[in-house]
């Protein structure tokens, strides 16, 4: 590229306006801004955390007014995941109930749990999740991102399950694959009437067989769970089990001094067999409401990730940053202390999050939907999409100003000369790439001319050697093309 059209790139970008951002730069919560991702769901594989959420999606009335999010249309299951809790790639929507879905006889999928295993010399992926209030379902992929399939054709849980008739929200489900091989399965909740508000009686616990899709032996009651309301977890810590939950909305200020927790928070109770007896613990997480301003139900997950203990909830800060209200929740992850004891303390909610656990490299590939923030763009289905989960996202929605960027790439002092960016599409433009902001020192001005339908790489050279550990920003100008990764090299 000639130093002519460089001045000319340079200009054009004096004169944009940037997108506005949903999240300020610099934090970390929520994980992603494209879409919402509720009741989230942590799996560990291999060097990789994958989040797994409930789909929540606003849907404008004729009027272009976005409603009160009902739930009874969500079907899809949101998938993301990180190496370094900071920097997340987009995997898309698991199409997990419905007609077009992978358990067709389901309705909806709400807060999913997963679990792997390796059966027959393979890596499988088992995803449970609820048909709304009435069951369970179970499907498997041999990727953690899908293709997902229904294995049973029916419901993993449902009413007919013995013991489950009476379970108020038959949903919600944990699951717990342990050290010795033997997994289980933990879910229920709600409030059978006023009475039974300090002790609703409807969570439920059960052994999974070694196919991870049914039961071996029927659920049994976890008993005295106090002010249960809904959201089941579980986590071994050492050689403790900790069972959590949400308390519901009727816990006394007598309840409160006896107990220690309050209304929405989410609570631990701990025993030493993953079965029980469990015994109350202490709370660990406090409303949503408490850290944010804007409550609603809490819903969580605690996991261990390359050396630390970390707690996913939902909030209502993303639906807040986008001027809308209607209960529509975006994942969070923040520190979970741990005491002396080896038992969850006490988090804090934050906008700022965790800290990025390791560095992103920046002379690998890396897929352009993999962001630590990003504004005034979307991401969709790359090549060949299967019904039930897609494995491979490209970025697209790009606009005059729009960006994305990613948190602490380690340039090493490696010398990198030039960068190669993967587009396609009939639109032209440019891309501006800059270290720590939008606005920051310039690396390179990347040329975008009618690439075609097909993906191709375009090398820009760089104006500068970058060095050390920066934030890198990619600003978009022009519109009508796609970007599926980028690498320095």
């Amino acid at each position: 590229m000639g130093e002519q059209n460089r001045k000319d790139a340079a200009e054009l970008f004096r004169g944009l306006d940037l997108c506005r951002p949903l999240k300020k730069p610099g934090n970390h919560n929520p994980v992603m801004t494209q879409r919402f991702g509720a009741d989230p769901w942590a799996l560990v594989y291999r060097d990789r955390v994958y989040l797994y959420m409930t789909g929540d999606a606003p849907v404008p009335d004729d009027k272009g007014v976005i409603g009160e999010n009902t739930y009874g249309d969500i079907n899809k299951i949101h998938v993301v995941s990180s190496a370094d809790l900071v920097n997340w790639t987009d995997h898309g929507c698991i199409a997990a109930a419905s007609k077009s879905g992978a358990a067709k006889w389901g309705g909806n999928s709400w807060a999913p749990a997963a679990a792997w295993k390796t059966i027959d010399g393979k890596d499988k992926f088992f995803l449970y999740f609820a048909n709304s209030g009435n069951g369970i379902a179970v499907l498997t992929a041999d990727d953690p991102a899908g293709p997902f399939t229904d294995p049973i054709g029916r419901a993993l849980i449902s009413r007919d399950t013995p013991t489950c008739a009476e379970v108020t929200w038959l949903f919600d489900p944990a699951v717990l694959q342990d050290e010795d091989g033997k997994a289980y399965i933990y879910f229920g909740g709600g409030i059978p009437d006023e009475a039974h508000q300090p002790d609703p009686g409807t969570a439920r616990m059960a052994r999974l067989s070694d196919d991870m899709i049914s039961l071996d032996g029927d659920p049994v009651p976890i008993p005295h769970v106090p002010y249960l309301f809904e959201d089941s977890g579980i986590n071994r810590i050492g050689d403790k089990y900790f069972y959590s939950y949400c308390s519901n909305f009727n816990v006394t200020p007598e309840a409160t001094a006896k107990y220690g927790f309050d209304n929405g928070e989410i609570v631990t109770m701990v025993s030493d067999a993953p079965m029980g007896p469990f015994t109350l613990d202490r709370g660990v997480l406090k409303n949503p409401g408490d850290f944010f301003g804007r409550g609603g139900n809490n819903h969580h997950c605690m996991f261990h990730f390359k050396g630390g203990w970390y707690i996913a909830y939902h909030t209502r800060i993303l639906e807040e940053a986008m001027e809308i209200t209607g209960g529509y929740r975006s994942t969070n992850i923040d520190r979970l202390p741990i005491d002396e004891n080896g038992a969850p303390a006490p988090a804090k909610g934050t906008r700022s999050g965790v800290p990025q656990i390791c560095p992103l490299d920046p002379y690998a590939e890396v897929r352009a939907v993999t962001m630590g923030n990003s504004a005034g763009i979307d991401t969709r289905a790359y090549g060949a999409s299967e019904a039930c989960g897609y494995g491979e996202m490209i970025l697209t929605g790009i606009g005059d100003g729009s960006w994305s960027s990613v948190y602490g790439a380690d340039f090493a002092d490696r010398g990198a000369k030039a960068l190669g960016m993967q587009v396609r599409g009939q639109g032209n433009g440019w891309i501006r790439v800059s270290l720590d902001a939008a606005d920051g020192e310039v690396l390179a001005y990347v040329p975008v001319e009618a690439p075609g339908d097909q993906i191709v790489t375009v090398t820009a050279d760089l104006l500068t050697v970058p060095g050390g550990v920066h934030d890198v920003y990619f600003t978009y100008a022009g519109s009508g093309y796609e970007v599926l990764s980028w690498k320095f090299i």
